[in-house]
């Protein structure tokens, strides 16, 4: 082997790249076209780290070096657009130490942008990778900038990427009036199998943003994606799209135990470093729990026994047991019935731990809010059996598998 054939080898190892993307995303095939719907525009950046090229070059600095367009605002989701907040951070306007544009926080008190932050702007794009799943923040970010972009009179261009849970998984129910929030902001389901881009045509074309309200929307799709791809297939680079989705995995196992750890009773894993992929507490016996669970027989789902101390979080230095998910075949496992799944069989081992009686009552509202309901909540109150919840679950994916169709930008 040359020396030149061993790094180069070295590299691809290193880096993860052992393939040439199939895929092209928004932003490349945007710069493949000359940046044309830019051009002389003064645009403003709706983006945070994920917004990278198959080279891992950031779309704020592909659009700072774009030739006839000005880019003129940024405009950061939880996290801040360089990615330097912890969730949960309350971000102030700052200026971007790299392109020295003004950066504007869409998380804390403005989760909007207001009129004076887009009045020198022509024109709003939108590139984050996401994952998915209603009750991650980015996407009511991108329907809360729609209708402000909507109110001020520019256009909305969503520069599209992959679904990391693909384009034909749709799970969970319909999110209800009443529980509309920051992490479930659409009546769309938990799992709504649409990329940001074919989200965005559905939110406009359904008038789900707020009064009815339609943006004047372009979304720049991408070039290789099929619906039934995982992430792996793409090809593409996993930029962490936070700290606790550090994987292209990642996703799945937080559709898994996301809405149950709102309770703050189970722990789902963050603070150690498998977040999303556990199921633990003080009490629990991690061999029976896995043996039970494990008996349930669960397509695409084993367990294991695990013993831990979180690093960090509201657990931090507790020792906790209970079990590990591996999830072995994605596309059979039922991922937002798991956790449901875990509480019927904790109860039949704990009666006397109700997580929901357990829970503060703070926390009983971050579940509602998760679920998009009180209705799982109230459900499973009383026998804690999945049976109680299951047909509600169900219920939504018909019909908006059949709306949704209309929005599909890939096959």
């Amino acid at each position: 082997m040359t020396k030149k054939l061993a790094l180069l080898f070295l590299f691809a190892f290193s880096t993860g790249f052992t393939q040439t993307p199939k895929v092209q995303t928004g932003i490349e095939v945007l710069r493949q076209r000359g940046f044309d719907i830019l051009k002389g525009k003064r645009v403003g950046l709706i983006t945070n780290p994920t917004a990278v090229d198959a080279s891992l070059r950031s779309t704020v600095d592909i659009l700072a070096g774009a030739p006839g367009v000005k880019l003129v605002a940024l405009f950061g989701p939880e996290h801040g657009v360089r990615g330097e907040f912890a969730a949960g951070d309350v971000v102030g306007t700052t200026t971007d130490p790299k392109t020295g544009v003004i950066a504007y926080s869409l998380y804390g008190r403005n989760v909007k942008p207001s009129r004076e932050m887009l009045h020198n702007i022509d024109l709003l794009v939108y590139d984050i990778q996401d994952i998915g799943c209603r009750s991650y923040t980015y996407i009511s970010t991108m329907g809360l900038a729609m209708e402000a972009a909507a109110d001020a009179g520019i256009p909305f261009v969503v520069l599209d990427r992959p679904n990391p849970l693909g384009g034909l998984r749709i799970e969970g129910n319909v999110a209800e009036p009443g529980f509309f929030s920051f992490i479930g902001q659409f009546p769309i389901p938990y799992v709504y199998g649409l990329t940001c881009g074919e989200l965005a045509r559905l939110l406009n074309g359904e008038g789900m943003l707020s009064g009815g309200t339609r943006c004047s929307l372009t979304v720049v799709p991408m070039k290789g994606w099929r619906r039934s791809m995982t992430f792996q297939q793409t090809g593409l680079p996993w930029v962490p799209t936070s700290p606790h989705i550090p994987m292209e995995t990642s996703p799945a196992y937080y559709v898994a135990t996301g809405v149950l750890g709102e309770l703050g009773v189970i722990s789902e894993g963050v603070g150690y470093p498998i977040p999303f992929r556990i199921f633990a507490a003080p009490w629990i016996n991690p061999y029976t729990l896995a043996d039970a669970m494990n008996a349930l027989r669960l397509p695409g789902f084993l367990f294991r026994p695990i013993i831990f101390k979180p690093f960090y979080g509201r657990m931090k230095d507790s020792t906790l047991y209970g079990v590990q998910i591996h999830c072995t075949d994605e596309k059979v496992a039922e991922l937002l019935p798991l956790q449901f799944r875990f509480l019927e069989v904790h109860n039949q081992l704990y009666p006397d731990r109700n997580p929901f009686t357990l829970a503060q009552p703070s926390r009983l509202g971050s579940f509602d809010r998760a679920a998009g309901t009180d209705k799982i909540r109230k459900l499973l109150s009383a026998s804690l059996k999945y049976s109680a919840v299951q047909e509600f679950l169900s219920k939504d994916v018909v019909p908006f598998r059949e709306t949704s169709k209309r929005y599909h930008l890939y096959r």
